[in-house]
């Protein structure tokens, strides 16, 4: 399946001249049956950062002129690993963590080496992902096509890697599952129609500034983003010290610092919450909630987030999932529990 931008035959030519090179620079990550200790998993993420730092650099224009961050293929490029590392975090062991990557370092590979046709006008539908919602692909196609396209580039880049992420879900665990990257992709696309509704034309010419007393700069808009952390990926089983920490936490924290330093000019506070599942003693699951909410913002702090920072461990209150009323530490009861054992983070500040 392929959306937005048909290419012609000498683009789809040239990208296939370009995925020699490409893919000579791709991160391979390990497979999934020998991803079982830290070393391979550090290795990973070692990859999985250099990635990133592609990305970086792009931004930066160390290698070519620089390339916004709203550019609608270092967009996608973003995304595209976005979703590779979160699955990873997730300890997806299907193909998809791989495929995701591979379509990152293929849009990456075009734009460090300047070609005209990009990767980034196909979305493959990788790991037999369903197609789910239509309406929403054709809002992205059309989207694309109007005038104002340019200002909400980036929301429909990640909309479309987000339609396939859903699609992934709904085949390995249903609709539960696939409706987060579902509301995900929805809320990108009217954000992106807000967008490119009020996008002012790029052929319209500002007149000339008349002298006038000087005024107060108007102060720039604070937003607010929240961002809901599994608990069960973050640390080691009933562990919330900063030694508890798991692998896949720590790339999944490293991931929201980078985005952070990328799309936020200055952090005015962030926050963060601890939950549990009811299993347990209410006095020990509001110790074990505040820990866990501490040692985030310490990593986070640890890792060049300077900005105010507060904390609440709430324990087992506001239980997304109750899962009946037993309490009988069964396998099947604690995987059903699991959404409740989460950090969310709450992050205001003002954005590039």
């Amino acid at each position: 399946m392929k959306t937005g931008f048909p290419l012609a035959a000498h683009g789809v030519a040239l990208i296939a001249a370009l995925l020699a090179t490409t893919l000579a620079q791709a991160e391979t990550l390990t497979l999934p049956v020998e991803r079982i200790s830290d070393q391979r998993i550090q290795a990973d993420y070692q990859g999985l950062t250099a990635t990133q730092q592609r990305i970086k650099a792009l931004n930066d224009g160390q290698q070519t002129a620089s390339i916004p961050v709203g550019d609608y293929r270092l967009a996608k490029a973003q995304c595209w690993l976005d979703a590779a590392v979160h699955e990873y975090t997730r300890n997806d062991r299907s193909a998809f963590v791989q495929a995701a990557l591979d379509e990152s370092v293929k849009i990456i590979g075009a734009l460090e080496q300047q070609a005209t046709a990009s990767p980034a006008d196909q979305t493959p539908l990788i790991n037999g992902a369903s197609k789910l919602r239509e309406d929403l692909w054709r809002r992205a196609d059309s989207l694309r096509h109007t005038p104002g396209h340019r200002c909400a580039a980036a929301k429909v880049a990640c909309a479309e890697v987000e339609l396939v992420h859903a699609g992934n879900e709904i085949n390995q665990q249903g609709w539960r599952h696939a409706k987060p990257y579902i509301q995900i992709a929805e809320d990108l696309l009217s954000e992106a129609s807000d967008a490119a509704s009020h996008c002012p034309s790029a052929t319209v010419q500002a007149p000339a500034p008349q002298p006038a007393a000087p005024q107060p700069s108007p102060q720039a808009a604070i937003q607010v983003e929240n961002h809901r952390l599994s608990a069960s990926t973050l640390f080691r089983f009933d562990g919330g010290q900063l030694q508890h920490l798991l692998p896949q936490g720590k790339i999944e924290l490293d991931r929201l610092v980078d985005e952070w330093s990328r799309l936020y000019q200055t952090i005015e506070h962030i926050s963060v919450t601890g939950y549990t599942d009811r299993l347990g003693s209410d006095r020990r699951n509001a110790a074990l909630s505040q820990q866990r909410a501490d040692t985030v913002a310490a990593y986070l702090k640890s890792r060049g987030i300077n900005a105010p920072f507060s904390t609440q461990g709430k324990g087992s209150v506001e239980q997304l999932a109750p899962c009946g009323s037993s309490t009988r530490h069964t396998t099947k009861l604690i995987d059903c529990l699991q959404p409740n054992r989460r950090v969310n983070i709450t992050i205001s500040g003002v954005k590039r």
